[in-house]
């Protein structure tokens, strides 16, 4: 595992647990107003990361202080020992939750069918027509997005989908379509856009109070769970 960061607690990051989360490196998009650049960019990668034994070790000093562990990024599905490292922290007692852009839906199907996840939390960047402008990249797997979508949509676990949006790339009409692909979703959570010096590219804004919560009443009408995270 590219472990490239550990945030040694949490209580915000996994719903109803205290929490460590733990970053991985490496990512398959480019969301221009991605705030971990320095996770997801080569050339922005420190490469300063923490050994899976260093993290170990700090898990098992942590044992009844906390409940889980939160697995984000970057894209943690890409790490090709993925499902060993859930498993090893599966044996020490904590729960996992994944973070993940939905892209890779064989390997989240596999980690839930062999039972490794505890909660998963997925972006939904757009609408599937606005998925390249979001994402940063030419021919985003538009597809495996909507499949991951229908295998969380099935209620194998807790769940929860969540959209950052950018005043210059969402509006409502494009976030009404989201909420049409997702209706009836457990859990989603509308994030505005924050701008810091790790985003990838400068020069987006963050929407509104007004506009956000324009947002959160058209969604509601197909995801009545939708709320407004972080305002």
């Amino acid at each position: 595992m590219k472990i490239s960061g550990l945030m040694k607690m949490t209580l915000l990051d996994f719903p109803g647990q205290v929490a460590c989360t733990v970053f991985t490196s490496g990512c398959n998009f480019r969301c221009p107003f991605c705030h971990n650049a320095s996770l997801v960019l080569p050339e922005r990668i420190t490469g300063e990361e923490l050994s899976e034994e260093e993290f170990f070790a700090f898990l098992d000093k942590r044992t009844g202080l906390l409940d889980g562990v939160c697995v984000s990024g970057g894209e943690p599905l890409l790490q090709s020992d993925i499902a060993e490292f859930l498993r090893k922290i599966r044996e020490r007692g904590f729960k996992v939750k994944l973070d993940t852009n939905g892209s890779l839906p064989n390997v989240l199907r596999a980690l839930l069918d062999e039972g490794l996840l505890d909660y998963v939390a997925m972006d939904i960047k757009n609408t599937p027509e606005d998925y390249a402008n979001t994402c940063g990249i030419d021919d985003p797997p538009v597809e495996g997005v909507r499949e991951s979508i229908r295998i969380l949509m099935s209620d194998k676990v807790p769940f929860e989908f969540r959209t950052t949006v950018v005043d210059e790339l969402h509006d409502e009409e494009k976030m009404r379509n989201v909420a049409q692909w997702i209706s009836g979703a457990q859990n989603y959570f509308l994030q505005d856009y924050t701008d810091s010096d790790n985003v990838i590219r400068k020069g987006y804004h963050s929407c509104s109070a007004q506009k956000m919560e324009s947002i959160r009443k058209t969604v509601a009408e197909y995801v009545p769970t939708a709320k407004l995270r972080g305002i």
